[in-house]
């Protein structure tokens, strides 16, 4: 189903955009800017693709960015941004970017083009990810996948078996994994139930961390650097939804609280994991409010709007990812024609 979704959606932004009905439509969508967001940034390693939408290449951002200026884009930092929504500027539109998850190719390939472009950008850490307290598990049951040909454990209802051995045998058994992590069981199971599958199958979690995540001293130094900022993501990367109010508010405030003893500054912004619907709302935008974030973002699909000012913790945003990977997909999302298609209608995109 999501192969056909994202057919679909490439077929909408084309018609749209070669009719000419995203460029008329525009003023009336386009809002004063959009805050743009990235998760990996490194070369295609091949292999099945099982979280190939999480991915882009350097040479496309490159090119993006590239393109966005010529448009006449103004790159912001997340403060920049801020300020402008809060003081109600709309003399011209603005762009800022961000990156979910503090992966070590964000500095390795993401950062020296954001350098060469002198763009601002923002990385979220979930402290618990880079101490080793929480896993990056939804990668680990992707590597679980790619190296065996049948996945087998143990639920309540029986012993679960999924063969593995084709590229598409791979892409469903991911598939079910990730559901049952994400929907049938709850946050600490499925931390619990990770783990388990990697003792069966042979997979170093800790080696897996420190392969792809940014240790504390290279966030210091990103930190440190001009245009880069730090930004919380909780604690734990928790569908802060799913736990209680007490153990949500815990997750967002210890992240602010942690990051602020080791890179010396509070954080000023902040990400919700997952951040759809069934991950973030209106109980946890008014978390975020509380800790003292400045603005909070989700991943529901939209661009900024003047009114947005009353909604700092809920803001949208536009995903760059490894299914859109041409410029012109991306411009014509920044046109605000694709954003009622995904929002029943809605210009103004919250919780």
């Amino acid at each position: 189903m999501s192969v056909i979704k994202t057919f679909m959606r490439k077929a909408f932004m084309n018609g749209v955009r070669y009719s000419g009905l995203s460029s008329a439509f525009s003023p009336l969508l386009r809002g004063v800017g959009a805050i743009l967001m990235l998760h990996h940034v490194r070369p295609d390693e091949g292999g099945v693709g099982l979280n190939r939408l999480l991915h882009i290449e350097p040479a496309f951002l490159d090119r993006l960015l590239d393109e966005l200026k010529r448009d006449g884009a103004r790159f912001v930092s997340l403060d920049e941004a801020a300020d402008r929504l809060k003081s109600g500027q709309t003399d011209e539109r603005f762009l800022s970017v961000t990156l979910d998850d503090g992966y070590r190719d964000n500095l390795v390939h993401g950062a020296p083009v954001f350098r060469a472009h002198d763009v601002p950008f923002t990385i979220y850490v979930s402290p618990g990810l880079t101490d080793g307290d929480a896993d990056l598990w939804w990668q680990l049951l992707e590597r679980i996948v790619e190296q065996n040909d049948e996945i087998s454990f143990e639920t309540d209802d029986g012993r679960r078996t999924f063969a593995s051995a084709t590229a598409r045998d791979k892409h469903r058994a991911y598939a079910v994994l990730m559901r049952y992590g994400l929907a049938e069981i709850d946050e600490d199971e499925q931390r619990a139930w990770t783990r388990r599958l990697c003792e069966a199958y042979g997979v170093d979690r800790d080696a897996h961390r420190r392969s792809e995540l940014l240790a504390w001293h290279e966030l210091q130094r990103i930190h440190a650097e001009p245009l880069g900022c730090i930004g919380a993501h909780t604690m734990n990367h928790f569908q802060l939804a799913r736990l209680t109010p007490e153990r949500a508010a815990e997750e967002i405030v210890r992240s602010r609280d942690v990051l602020a003893e080791r890179l010396g500054e509070r954080p000023r912004h902040f990400a919700y994991p997952y951040g759809g619907p069934a991950a973030a709302g209106a109980r946890e935008a008014e978390i975020a409010r509380q800790a003292g974030f400045v603005t909070a973002v989700t991943t529901r699909h939209g661009l900024l709007m003047p009114d947005h000012a009353g909604a700092m913790q809920a803001l949208p945003r536009i995903s760059v990812n490894g299914n859109y990977q041409k410029v012109s997909y991306i411009e014509t999302m920044l046109t605000g024609i694709t954003v009622p298609a995904a929002n029943a209608g809605r210009k103004f995109v919250t919780v």
